[in-house]
């Protein structure tokens, strides 16, 4: 344990740490920017990953009509069903497990991230001791920086936020979720859909609740640069198409829109009409003039 207690602390919170505050001292002595501007930092190195999630999940949404073909038609067989769905995926050259991979990713980095920030803003003074142990000696601006100050925003980052910050990680990771998500191909595999659409950001906004503030604000600056990277490789359609629903009689005002600017038809019986009703009129004078001479006659015959 000790040998694995002394690699991690090596390859994850000595960087994280001493990356932390080199970040602090270069925006101001600022400690949320410096976690804004770790978070941009990781998001760019894990880039190639996430753009090879998000170009999987492209690739899942074309085979979307496909995959549902197969579970009609092998609706009784689901051994079948599962043989020719993956019998597709290996043919479109699609892994459908790459789509959660800069999840697992994030595991460690979430974790080092807590500790670092325990670490960098201890409750205690003394506490500092222990901090000194884990700063590079070649780099000065680190060692200069200590002690931090951990106010960002009104917010304690070393502390948890019950209110605000739960919100705005529920919130960002809500509209993360709604953009990464792999589309349907049964009902079945819709109501996993959906479940996962809300169990993450409740789960994360309640793990908010209890963890340092620093945290939060990674979550959340992460869940925005993800949005982000998400929109401009696959689209922004999910977010768009929550937009048009919540403006209200945006369907009424589609409809009329569309009824105003398509052109009015000429129907190929007007000039029919227009004779016939020429004609009618004709009809209807000699029809009052047969009556104007046969009630002549009536008169003449009394006489």
């Amino acid at each position: 344990m000790e040998t694995i207690a002394a690699i991690w602390n090596a390859l994850i919170i000595g960087p994280m740490i001493n990356g932390l505050v080199l970040l602090y001292s270069i925006f101001f002595d600022n400690f949320g920017l410096s976690i804004i501007g770790f978070t941009i930092i990781v998001r760019g190195v894990m880039m190639p990953l996430t753009v090879k999630q998000s170009k999987q999940m492209k690739s899942m949404g074309a085979l979307s009509p496909r995959l549902k073909e197969i579970q009609q038609r092998y609706s009784k067989d689901r051994q079948r069903a599962s043989q020719e769905t993956m019998k597709l995926y290996k043919t479109a050259g699609v892994n459908p497990l790459g789509c959660l991979g800069p999840m697992f990713v994030q595991f460690p980095i979430w974790i080092g991230l807590y500790q670092s920030i325990l670490r960098i803003l201890p409750a205690q003074p003394e506490s500092l001791v222990g901090l000194s142990k884990h700063l590079y000696p070649w780099l000065p601006m680190v060692n200069g920086a200590i002690p931090i100050d951990r106010t960002f925003l009104g917010l304690d980052l070393a502390v948890p936020n019950p209110v605000i910050l739960p919100i705005l990680v529920g919130v960002s990771m809500w509209a993360m979720q709604k953009m990464t998500m792999m589309p349907a191909a049964d009902s079945r595999q819709e109501s996993t859909n959906r479940m996962m659409l809300w169990m993450m950001p409740l789960m994360f906004g309640f793990f908010t609740t209890s963890f340092p503030s620093g945290l939060a604000m990674y979550w959340i600056a992460s869940n925005v640069v993800g949005i982000v990277i998400q929109g401009f490789v696959t689209g922004w359609d999910p977010l768009l198409n929550l937009v048009n629903l919540v403006k209200p009689g945006r369907g009424q005002q589609q409809v009329a829109t569309a009824a105003a600017a398509e052109p009015e038809k000429e129907t190929p019986d007007d000039g029919r009409d227009r004779d016939e009703g020429k004609d009618g009129g004709r009809g209807d004078r000699n029809r009052a003039k047969g009556a104007r001479r046969r009630t002549r006659r009536g008169r003449n015959r009394r006489r």
